[in-house]
């Protein structure tokens, strides 16, 4: 109850200062521009003109993604999920009352990809990239009465496996139409910087840029007030600043905060600037800039410190879909999955392998995740989109990005660091993943790929020690024809690109190859050098690079690797791979479509990996039981004992099993417990198996062989009346469903959504998840429907639907808030053969 408590303050804390600002706010410079758009994808031809005729076309609210509201297909590409892409228009008409002296801008936050976007037949701009965001003057191209105005966006994603994951197809994040006054705070227009920070005092300074298109130079008035969470104000200073005519300048304030409070991972406290600008005592602009307080030290065989505090960095890596939802999700589906994560221990996400929205950064602002924004997958050379590795299959439909990087690469990062660069939450920035598959000479230089017609061919390499010395491996890579592109000079731009807009945060790359990238010059393009799989090299780049911070930013994910952070002095981090399901990733899997996740499957629901890690990442007792047949398991019976005995050194690594005590009488089945405590005593029936150690783990995992027989299955650990304990019990056949919600109330503004669970149960209430049954949902009142899922890999259920099978016996409904429609909504669910079970939620 008390984490609840706290996962709730936290949220509301966001909402607080959203609210605080609306208060204090007397400019409104945003406008909420996702409502009331036309879309098609049956267009032919262009669809910008003013006269054409879209009354045909589907009505819809953006965020949108046209992808997922397909059914799963095996003739399309498993990279992507099996679903499709296409091209799609959006129109949307609008009035504007602007005044002579303002200026209107319209802002995209992504929209996948290869975006044109038109107003009143006008071309406004493009950008390729559907990851990055973006925006346009729309003033020229304005009616003059501001009536009747038509935007116009074309959305060309016919090359729908041009990514190795799910990527969605539309305009999948939020829209703001944006009014200022002719000299005004651009967009991303503030920096604010903690320089000195104490527990006593902290200097805030603030780099405010004032744009100016009137023709001759203004003097101004810049004050910036900061308010703290509540709202009160805390602090301000006001200068009198000049800016000359079709100008730009960047002014600097330095503000002094008494006892601050620090943003960290445990108390994510933020603060508010507002920046206000004055001509002649008349309010002409306000912008809003939360952040926090908090410095950064990274020390090579130190490790990472915040606010000077020793800090391990318990990372996941995540893609950007949300299940059923696809690429469109809204920001409660994303609080649900980072409360659980959040739960689990997890305290970082490294955005996979793209820029993820402002919202979900904003939610780790406030719920106290740090985030490593990592911006590109693929550079100068693509990689296979279904394969992985360097491009090998060349077709159509999968090229992807590399075919902008060039010319565009330097606009898209840019623009996300400055969008990006104000978040407490962001700590590094990722120029790269895995890079060096894509330049094969990197790949022969370790001699670890002997056979130079066959680069998918390695020796000794996925665990292996390399073979050479530093000296020999640079001897190699100097002597070592190359193309075109130098991947070490790639990333001294990328690096550089990112420095000129922000030297908080150190730069970090995941290296695949990092022998090689050692000596080539491309891990001396960034601050940090981060480690893909590699963990077997990590002592090896300390000895022989003991400047050079090394850590771990991608890896399978289990106690292995985590050790590899407690037993190597500078090693800070893991981000496993990955703590949620996502979809793609699956060339020629069908009907798996996605995977891959270790704490939460693709309808959010726990997986075992969800105990596993809150077992070594929460500092409280832990304990949880998982159960899985012998023979689908890395483990034997020992003939004597009975013990599980590993097959072979793989054994020991986390896997997924069963919450459930349903086999075949005399089965042998493997018992799994997870703890932190010493020693854990497991039963059944009330009748003791014996006891296990932990000093008898290598992975942290308490394990018996027991033969099964139905009843209650107890594990037991910690002292006398401090003992905790986890219980399965053996289910009876199912009678009916028991449906569940996150929330029972809803505003109703168009956004808010509910996880609404139906699970199978027995006679005596408990969770039947060996049996499965389709249920339909009936949905009445103020809400809509979402989706569809149960979770599992392999579930090819239209997600766009009223009804699925169950998958463990149970599924989820998400349903959202209509705009404006307030009352009850009914939410009933139906199976064939049991009893229904209805729900109700009130929409205010």
């Amino acid at each position: 109850m008390t984490k609840q408590l706290i996962s709730i303050k936290k949220w509301s804390l966001l909402l607080c200062l959203c609210f605080t600002f609306q208060m204090y706010a007397q400019v409104e410079r945003e406008q909420d521009f996702n409502f009331d758009w036309k879309f098609s994808l049956d267009q032919k031809g262009d669809a910008f003109s003013r006269g054409l005729n879209d009354s045909k076309w589907r009505d819809v609210n953006l965020p949108h993604d046209w992808s997922v509201e397909f059914p799963f297909e095996e003739k399309l590409e498993g990279a992507t999920g099996y679903l499709p892409g296409g091209l799609g228009w959006y129109r949307k008409q609008f009035s504007i009352n602007l005044e002579e002296n303002q200026s209107a801008f319209i802002l995209f936050d992504g929209v996948y990809n290869n975006s044109e976007v038109w107003l009143n037949g006008k071309k406004l701009g493009a950008n390729p990239y559907g990851y990055s965001p973006f925006y346009f003057d729309i003033t020229p191209f304005l009616t003059k009465d501001g009536k009747n105005n038509l935007i116009a966006v074309k959305v060309d994603h016919t090359r729908y496996a041009d990514s190795r994951w799910y990527t969605g197809s539309g305009i999948y994040r939020n829209v703001k139409l944006i009014t200022v006054n002719k000299t005004h705070i651009p967009i991303w227009g503030t920096y604010v910087t903690t320089p000195k920070v104490t527990t006593n005092e902290a200097t805030v300074q603030i780099q405010t840029t004032i744009k100016n298109t009137a023709k001759r130079k203004t003097k101004i008035i810049l004050q910036s007030v900061i308010l703290d969470a509540n709202g009160k104000e805390i602090a301000k200073k006001e200068d009198k600043v000049t800016v000359k005519g079709n100008g730009q300048e960047v002014f600097k304030q330095n503000i002094q905060i008494a006892s601050p409070k620090l943003w960290d991972t445990e108390n994510p406290n933020m603060y508010n600037v507002v920046s206000t600008l004055k001509i002649n005592d008349e309010l002409i602009d306000q912008y809003a800039t939360p952040f926090g307080i908090r410095t950064l030290r990274f020390t090579a065989k130190e490790g990472f410190f915040l606010n000077d505090k020793f800090t391990l960095v318990k990372g996941v890596c995540l893609h950007h879909d949300g299940g059923l939802v696809g690429a469109a999700v809204p920001k409660g589906v994303w609080k649900r999955r980072l409360m659980q994560l959040k739960e689990a221990g997890v305290n970082a996400i490294r955005t996979s392998h793209n820029p993820f929205s402002k919202e979900f950064l904003d939610l780790c602002d406030t719920m106290g995740f740090l985030v490593q924004d990592e911006i590109f997958d693929e550079l100068d050379y693509p990689k296979d989109k279904r394969l992985n590795y360097h491009d090998r299959i060349v077709d159509s439909i999968t090229r992807g990005y590399t075919n902008h990087f060039q010319k565009w690469g330097e606009s898209d990062l840019k623009r996300t660091i400055l969008r990006d660069r104000n978040h407490p939450s962001i700590f590094q920035w990722s120029i790269g993943n895995e890079i060096e598959w894509t330049y094969l000479h990197y790949r022969y230089i370790t001699g670890l790929w002997p056979d130079p017609n066959d680069p998918q061919k390695t020796e000794g390499f996925w665990g292996g020690l390399p073979i050479y010395s530093p000296e020999e491996l640079k001897q190699r890579y100097n002597s070592w024809d190359k193309k075109e592109h130098i991947l070490a000079e790639t990333a001294k731009r990328l690096n550089g690109w990112i420095k000129s807009l922000d030297t908080t945060r150190p730069t970090i790359a995941n290296l695949i190859i990092p022998q090689v990238s050692l000596v080539s010059g491309y891990a001396d393009a960034i601050d940090i050098a981060g480690f893909s799989y590699r963990n077997s090299i990590i002592p090896w780049a300390q000895k022989h690079f003991p400047n050079k911070q090394v850590t771990i930013t991608e890896c399978p994910g289990g106690w292995d690797d985590w050790k590899q952070v407690l037993e190597n002095p500078g090693v800070f981090s893991i981000f496993m791979w990955t703590g949620i399901d996502y979809m793609g990733e699956s060339n020629e899997k069908w009907p798996i479509k996605g995977g891959w996740g270790e704490i939460l499957d693709l309808a959010g629901f726990k997986l075992q990996g969800y105990n596993y890690f809150k077992s070594i990442w929460v500092d409280e007792p832990h304990i949880s039981l998982g159960t899985l047949p012998l023979e689908k398991s890395s483990f034997l019976a020992d003939k004597l004992s009975g013990q599980a005995i590993p097959k072979d050194k793989n054994s020991y690594k986390w896997r997924n099993t069963n919450t459930h005590w349903n086999y075949k009488d005399g089965d042998s089945i493997l018992v799994e417990v997870a703890s932190n405590l010493a020693t854990v005593e497991l039963f059944l029936n009330d009748k003791t198996l014996g006891s296990r150690s932990m000093s008898e783990c290598p992975d942290r995992i308490f394990r018996w062989v027991v033969p099964y027989e139905k009843g209650v299955l107890t594990a037991k650990a910690g002292f006398a009346k401090q003992k905790i304990i986890a219980n399965l019990s053996t289910t009876s056949e199912p009678i009916g469903l028991q449906i569940t919600t996150d929330k029972t109330e809803l505003t109703s503004d168009g956004y808010d959504v509910a996880h609404i669970v139906a699970q199978l149960v027995d006679k005596d209430g408990n969770l039947v998840k060996t049996s499965n049954a389709k249920v339909t949902f009936d949905v009445k009142g103020s809400v809509r429907i979402l989706g569809v899922d149960n979770g599992a890999g392999d579930n090819i259920q239209n997600f766009q639907s009223n009804e699925l099978m169950t998958s463990k016996g149970r599924c989820l409904l998400i349903v959202q808030s209509k705009r404006d429609v307030v009352g009850k909504a009914e939410i009933k669910a139906t199976t064939e053969n049991f009893s229904s079970a209805v729900i109700q939620l009130d929409v205010k």
